[in-house]
């Protein structure tokens, strides 16, 4: 159950002082009778709510779930005072919604980057237990070597003594340079990390999946949309959460 004046708020993008003033000045009905009380309650899955006598179409989201495409320059955080990032970009479209990243890339990579306003959802896909594939394409300065891949089936152990669990290494086509990466972990600049040990330099890095999840094509860097119920599925499965 929530309540009224958050429930328009939500579905209109109105602050709570807005949603309150429509409600006294009797704009809102719920199952057909005016209601003036914005601490009414109301199941948010069933009740039909009409603001200015048209009915609120869609059904409520409780929680959002979106696949960005991330361009270089923008960083992978809620908010940032000086720079743009991947929550300002889906912004205007969910103005009352606290998004946030769900796993990062660093500022000037690229690719799959979901954000969700779902906490216990993002603990569930990045907690290093559940052990959720991310898949990446990326260009080294070096071509990929049969030492390179065999350290990274192994386990790599990064220049500070930290051991990391086995990854893959392949290589993307023709070209040498490229190389499809699939980690099981998170840690701070570890694509880069792990190249640097054989003394190899990442050039570029774009995030293909999360997941059994893939980048959609269709999407500019920039762009995102909203994770089909199959693409959500699939990650909850991932994560080890058949349903919520």
């Amino acid at each position: 159950m929530m309540r009224l004046d958050k429930y328009l708020a939500e579905r209109l993008g109105l602050t709570r002082s807005e949603s309150r003033r429509k409600i006294a000045a009797g704009a809102v009905a719920v199952d057909g009778a005016v209601c003036r009380q914005a601490d009414a309650k109301l199941d948010e899955n069933a009740a039909q709510v009409t603001v200015d006598g048209r009915p609120l179409g869609g059904a409520y989201e409780k929680y959002v779930y979106l696949m960005l495409n991330k361009p270089a320059g923008v960083v992978s955080a809620s908010r940032d005072a000086r720079e743009v990032t991947v929550a300002d970009l889906a912004a205007a479209a969910y103005p009352r919604r606290q998004l946030f990243p769900a796993g990062r890339l660093d500022k000037t990579s690229t690719g799959f980057v979901l954000l969700t306003d779902d906490g216990a959802f993002a603990h569930d896909i990045l907690a290093p237990a559940r052990h959720v594939e991310k898949t990446y394409l990326v260009r080294l300065d070096t071509p990929l070597t049969a030492a390179m891949q065999a350290g990274f089936a192994a386990g790599v152990t990064l220049a500070d003594g930290t051991r990391l669990a086995p990854a893959a290494a392949e290589p993307a086509g023709e070209d040498p340079c490229c190389v499809r990466v699939t980690l099981r972990q998170g840690v701070y600049h570890q694509i880069k990390r792990m190249f640097g040990v054989y003394g190899a330099g990442v050039e570029a890095l774009h995030r293909l999946a999360i997941g059994p999840v893939t980048l959609d094509p269709a999407l500019a860097p920039g762009a995102w949309r909203p994770l089909t119920a199959a693409e959500l599925a699939a990650l909850r499965a991932a994560g080890g959460k058949t349903s919520r």
